[in-house]
């Protein structure tokens, strides 16, 4: 698979700290930074990302914060959603921080306006930033409440035709069960849209709304671990068949 265009989808949690009162990990988004880096150094990939939030605050969760003033009804969740969104846009600030600090230009795009901070979502704009050899991040999810960010990964992956998404995880790719759980568990090298789908609460990977928009434009997805080093690198440039492949080839397991 030739990749000249790429879609990274980092999780909120991925840049998070140890415990509630450290959300961002500043190592962390340095290390990802490092990484990135090293790919747009070659000029070979132009690269987007999108950026989760769920460090700072995950809108499904609202509705668990109870207070008085709440009458023990917690944060509605379109509510609760906004305020995911608006989390994206602080950590996507914080890796553009950190890629700027390493000469890699950048821009930050938000679905939510918010100009004093961020451009507007505007497709073309975003190509272009791309050709320019600027990396884009998407901050904002897609605007929406009740889609997570994993689906605004694949939106805007097949908004700007990107070649794959890259699902940047903490684990080396998809299992057929909880490898924390089950020592066991083997991984898949590839699967299948259609079995993803069908397996969506086992793998907890991305959402059957996300695997459903890329099947059904056959936009490819690997699963891999963020934090190995150069492991971007050797995706991208090298072509090493690193974590899981999630396209319409036939699921098969790692023995």
């Amino acid at each position: 698979m030739e990749i000249k265009r790429v879609l990274l989808k980092i999780s909120g949690e991925a840049l998070g700290g140890e415990g509630e009162n450290s959300p961002i990990d500043s190592s962390k988004i340095d290390e990802v930074a490092i990484q990135i880096k090293e790919v747009f150094d070659t000029k070979r990939v132009q690269i987007a990302i999108v950026v989760g939030g769920g460090n700072i605050f995950r809108g499904k969760n609202g509705s668990a914060l109870v207070g008085k003033s709440l009458e023990k009804k917690g944060i509605e969740r379109a509510t609760g959603d906004y305020m995911g969104m608006l989390a994206t846009a602080i950590n996507a600030l914080a890796l553009q921080a950190a890629l700027e600090h390493r000469d890699v230009p950048t821009r930050v795009q938000s679905a939510i306006t918010m100009s004093q901070i961020a451009e507007p979502y505007i497709r073309r704009r975003a190509i272009r930033h791309l050709e320019k050899g600027r990396v884009v991040i998407f901050a904002g999810g897609t605007g929406n409440p009740y889609f997570s960010t994993d689906t605004a990964a694949a939106l805007r992956a097949n908004e700007i035709d990107a070649d794959v998404v890259l699902k940047a995880t903490k684990v080396d790719g998809i299992y057929e069960s909880d490898p924390k759980k089950n020592p066991h568990a083997k991984r898949y090298i590839t699967i299948s849209y259609k079995d993803a789908l069908q397996k969506t609460d086992e793998i907890q990977v991305m959402d059957s709304t996300a695997f459903s928009l890329c099947m059904d434009n056959k936009m490819p997805i690997i699963v891999f671990e963020l934090f190995h080093p150069h492991n971007l690198k050797n995706i991208l440039l090298k072509g090493h068949k690193i974590g899981t492949l999630v396209s319409d080839k036939k699921t098969e397991l790692h023995i």
